[in-house]
């Protein structure tokens, strides 16, 4: 189990944007002392499955590179989740993984009773389509049914991410209480 923790701290390090890259962006200046508040970086039993979810929720509603981490923080601002778990859920959406969720959402959209039709959607990308022709596309019935299917999924991915992270959190807590248990036991020092 230590070596799954290193492994996630060291993906950390290397992928998420640090606290002070977060703080120092430009979008996210006017919040000033606020964003930096203490409590929005601690790891807590509540703030980080709120960060799970959030970062689930706009990674993949947004869609958005580089807004996706603004939207989080600001989200966590008022919610107050973990801002750098946030950040980092985001990437959940990334570039292989968005045709997927774009489709899924197309999809999801029709069966909530929109309208977009898949055959232009695949044509566009497998042609290079220009922006004049994915917006054409995406302001007739296209957007409708993206949106919805992306709130849709978006809810989904939060809502699990949000319990998995809490039993996970709390599963974790549970095994460090019965590790202290065992070695004051022993009598030796607890960590």
């Amino acid at each position: 189990m230590a070596d799954l923790a290193t492994t996630v701290r060291a993906f950390m390090a290397k992928h998420a944007p640090s606290r002070e890259e977060v703080q120092n962006s430009p979008l996210l200046k006017p919040f000033g002392q606020r964003i930096r508040n203490s409590e929005l970086w601690r790891f807590t039993r509540r703030s980080v499955p709120r960060g799970v979810a959030i970062g689930l929720f706009v990674g993949i509603f947004l869609m958005v590179p580089g807004l996706q981490i603004v939207g989080a923080a600001l989200v966590c601002m008022a919610l107050r989740g973990n801002v750098a778990i946030a950040a980092a859920m985001t990437f959940l959406s990334n570039p292989a993984t968005t045709p997927f969720f774009l489709v899924a959402a197309v999809n999801v959209g029709n069966r909530l009773g929109f309208h977009a039709d898949l055959t232009t959607l695949k044509v566009l990308s497998s042609t290079h389509a220009s922006i004049g022709r994915w917006f054409d596309w995406l302001v007739s019935d296209a957007a409708p049914a993206m949106v919805m299917g992306l709130v849709v999924i978006a809810a989904l991915f939060a809502f699990a991410g949000y319990w998995v992270s809490l039993v996970g959190w709390r599963w974790w807590v549970g095994r460090k209480w019965l590790h202290r248990r065992a070695l004051a036991r022993e009598g030796a020092p607890a960590e």
